[in-house]
Parts: C-alpha cells; structure tokens; sequence
C-alpha cells in the first residue's frame, strides 16, 4: 500500500508503525497535509471537522512514527507538514503482526476510498460534460504470475509522476485543474476461489 506518487523512502514492515495509521482522522489528516504546503492543528479541525484538541493528539502521533513533522513556525503558529517521499506500507511475513497490520490499514484505505467515489458519483448531475467524460470506474479481470502483478503495480504507482509538484506549488497547476484521486488496486482472488489448475507457487 502506499502513499503519494512513487515513494522514496524505505518500506515501512514494522507492525506498531503500520498500526499508527489505522485511524480514520490520521488517514484524513495525511490527505490534508498531502494536498498543502502545511496546517496547523487548528486549520486540521476546521477540515476534518474534529476538535482541535483531537487534531492535535493525532497529528502527534502521526509525528511520533515518522509520517508528519514541524514546518516552519508562522509566528506563534506552529504547522506540520508531511514527510516528503510518501510512505510504502510493506508487509514481512517473518515480522509477526506486519501483514495484519497492513491489512487493517489497507481496508480502512478502500472504505475511505469508496466512500469519496459515492460521493462523486452522487453529484454527477452537476458535473460539466468535460469532467464526467474525464472520470472513469473500471476493473478487468486476467491471469498474471506474482512477478507480472508486482510489475503492473509498479507501472500503477508511476503512472501520476508527471503531476509531481502541484500540490506544493500551484504556479505549476494549468488552468481548470482540480483536485483529482487515482485509486487502483492489484491483487488475486483469495485462494478458495482460484481454480484447482492454478494454485500459483507449489512446494
């Protein structure tokens, strides 16, 4: 699972860091700090809708494990900002706890996801033509090895690079851009339900 475009940093398999995440208003407050140079506490309850006191206690939390930090203070203000080079959550099946964590915040990710698509798609109706023909939900069905899926999520990965740089510095957003969410994922059927001829790895 990541975060942000094509992550530079190294992939985060530790179960207590992966489970920092596993909070709505952590994930929310990611997205925020995401899509600005920095907020305070203060501007976060004003986005999240949460109090400033509740901000506060996640951001520090957030900060405690490595996703967020200090930006420059604004006087007496004191914002955060996130890290830069996004974050890989990467599970190691020889860590205990790793891959459930990741599981956890994975999920919690695709809920959060969805809900932002039914939220589109339920204000269709005041969309410009050019924006309802722009947007798109798809999925394909086919049969791939472990290594061509781990390629094809590495394509899915690299595929926003070209808009790098435009939530930090908007003279580099075109006219008529918006906000726009890419959400994508690559995986197998459960094994239960892959036919007997393709079990995949066999010892």
């Amino acid at each position: 699972m990541d975060y942000g475009a094509v992550p530079s940093t190294p992939p985060i398999s530790d179960p207590e860091r992966i489970r920092a995440l596993a909070h709505p208003v952590r994930l929310e407050l990611l997205d925020l700090l995401g899509d600005v140079e920095d907020a305070t506490a203060t501007e976060c309850a004003e986005h999240t809708g949460e109090s400033v006191a509740s901000c506060s206690f996640h951001l520090r939390q957030l900060a405690r494990y490595g996703y967020i930090e200090r930006a420059q203070s604004r006087g007496r203000e004191k914002p955060w900002r996130i890290v830069k080079g996004g974050y890989d959550l990467r599970p190691r099946q020889d860590l205990p706890g790793s891959t459930t964590a990741v599981a956890e915040v994975a999920a919690l990710h695709m809920l959060r996801e969805t809900e932002r698509v039914h939220r589109y798609l339920g204000q269709l109706d005041r969309e410009s033509s050019a924006w309802v023909k722009a947007a798109t939900v798809t999925s394909s069905s086919f049969w791939a090895t472990a290594d061509e899926a781990a390629q094809l999520s590495e394509e899915l990965r690299a595929l926003t690079e070209r808009f790098a740089g435009r939530s930090e510095d908007p003279s580099l957003r075109p006219d008529g851009t918006r906000q726009v969410r890419l959400f994508g994922t690559v995986n197998p059927d459960p094994a239960s339900q892959a036919p007997a001829h393709a079990t995949g790895d066999q010892q």
